[in-house]
């Protein structure tokens, strides 16, 4: 497969046609903003069954940095969208063989770190009461997403307490005091 055939692949199989394929081909910019769009399409699907080739296409580009946006942006959405852990570990086991393929380790641990964060970040709004060993194995990033959007008063006491960053031992102990927080 050659990067013309990949993008034009992409584009067609997500219905895109506005995008010129030697432009994106030409210009890495015009490239991870079709892959973007792509991933936009890829993730409103209601059917997960062309992920894993997506990603594997995608993560072919020669530029990692290009691609490594492409694939956290899905991993990102798709976490978003499913009913839990159970569900992303799962859809992100499938993608774990393709993101292994990416040729540098510093994207391939940040994808793997991002899934891990999710994993997370699912089973806390599943009702997992986190340990403080378990929030220092999260990301500074999800952690101060979390104090930012929990709505539990002790997953907020937690990150107070034991949030790595100063901001989002505030952010938590702020919300955590929050009147609309208990009312939420």
């Amino acid at each position: 497969m050659t990067l013309h055939s990949d993008v034009a692949e992409l584009l067609a199989g997500a219905g895109i046609v506005d995008v010129d394929v030697d432009d994106a081909v030409a210009d890495e910019h015009v490239r991870s903003s079709a892959y973007q769009r792509v991933v936009s399409v890829t993730a409103s699907s209601r059917s997960r069954d062309r992920d894993r080739a997506i990603v594997a296409t995608i993560l072919r580009d020669p530029l990692d940095i290009v691609s490594k946006t492409a694939v956290a942006a899905l991993v990102d959405t798709i976490a978003m969208k499913v009913t839990g852990p159970v569900e992303f570990r799962q859809w992100s086991a499938e993608l774990l063989p393709e993101i292994d393929q990416l040729e540098s380790e510093a994207y391939r641990e940040f994808i793997r770190r991002r899934i891990d964060d999710w994993l997370f970040h699912l089973s806390i709004e599943d009702g997992h009461m986190p340990t403080q060993a378990e929030l220092a194995k999260a990301t500074d990033w999800m952690q101060r997403r979390l104090a930012e959007e929990s709505t539990s008063p002790a997953v907020l006491a937690l990150l107070a307490e034991s949030a790595r960053t100063k901001k989002t031992r505030n952010i938590a102990k702020n919300r955590a005091g929050s009147s609309q927080l208990r009312t939420e």
